[in-house]
């Protein structure tokens, strides 16, 4: 019996000692994103710098497809201390603090580079800083999620030919606001409610950028493509301080490495990826329009005299470090 008994131990010592060690550390990184598009392929590039880093004791499972619930709720989700990170625009931060929206201002720079400049910035780390002692702990911050385009059921030339259209929007107010300026009904919803919405007539198009429109294949269903290229769409990954206050420094670090590894992945990954589903989507019937995006600028200049909550001189300050 005690020699069988040691057999066993033995055996089961030896299955122990072949697997691999267990993850010490699991965070959920959630994206409404479907899986194949931009956003999932640099967050599986993401987990994989991470598995390499942590030699297996920290482990990303990435849940696409809004799983874990619409972006507003997963951030309460981790402002609560939840085990997880999720993508956000600076848009959804302005109730943190009103001036980070001025970052997603329609038009504010053709050249999203300029736009990275600022958020490696004294100015943005003070702004981060704050937003830890809020709860909010940024994770990546130079993600390129692309630049945003219309793709509506009709076809868009000039702001004239918004009116009349609702146009989903993310919620959140810079956006809200600035397709109104330009002349469309703005219509806030979760990106994963967007293609029945168009199917039913709820809404008449939608922004975002090419990958995101096809990969949703929201051009199903609205085959007017205006490439109106009105936001440069710079995100930040981000979790609960609270969460992170339980992580030991080093994995805090590494996370942050090897996040900003994956941002620069995301860069190189939003050019390439442009053009070649653009070509897919013409093939698809896709109508493309190249309209004179000087009208729709004008127009949605109107959205920065809209903060009076705003620091004073935010936004010469703002195109002053975009010019530098």
């Amino acid at each position: 019996m005690k020699t069988a008994t040691k057999a066993l131990l033995g055996a089961t010592a030896a299955i122990m000692l072949a697997l691999p060690a267990m993850a010490e550390t699991t965070i959920r990184i959630a994206y409404e994103n479907n899986p194949g598009e931009p956003a999932d392929l640099v967050m599986n590039r993401w987990a994989e710098l991470v598995d390499e880093a942590s030699d297996g004791e920290v482990k990303l499972d990435l849940y696409p497809s809004s799983q874990l619930g619409a972006k507003q709720d997963v951030i309460e989700q981790a402002m609560l201390g939840v085990n997880v990170i999720t993508i956000a625009d600076v848009g959804f931060l302005t109730d943190y603090d009103p001036d980070l929206g001025i970052l997603f201002g329609p038009y504010l720079t053709e050249d999203a580079e300029s736009l990275f400049r600022i958020y490696e910035s004294d100015w943005f780390k003070q702004k981060e800083e704050a937003l830890r002692d809020q709860g909010i702990h940024i994770v990546i911050s130079n993600y390129l999620y692309g630049t945003r385009q219309l793709l509506a059921t009709r076809k868009v030339e000039t702001p004239e030919d918004l009116a009349g259209l609702k146009i989903r929007t993310p919620n959140n107010i810079m956006q809200i606001r600035a397709i109104e300026a330009m002349g469309g009904t703005p219509t806030p919803m979760p990106l994963g409610d967007v293609y029945p919405a168009l199917t039913q007539g709820v809404i008449d198009g939608v922004e975002n950028p090419l990958p995101v429109l096809f990969g949703q294949k929201l051009h199903e269903q609205a085959k007017e493509l205006s490439m109106i290229s009105y936001l440069q769409n710079t995100s930040l990954w981000l979790g609960g301080q609270a969460y992170f206050d339980t992580l030991d420094p080093e994995v805090i670090e590494m996370l942050h490495e090897t996040g900003h590894q994956a941002g620069l992945y995301s860069q190189e990954l939003a050019a390439e990826e442009d053009a070649r589903i653009l070509a897919a989507m013409e093939e698809a019937g896709v109508t493309v329009t190249y309209p004179d995006v000087a009208p729709f600028r004008e127009k949605a200049m109107a959205v920065y005299e809209q903060f009076p909550e705003w620091s004073d001189g935010l936004f010469d300050d703002i195109q002053a470090q975009l010019a530098q």
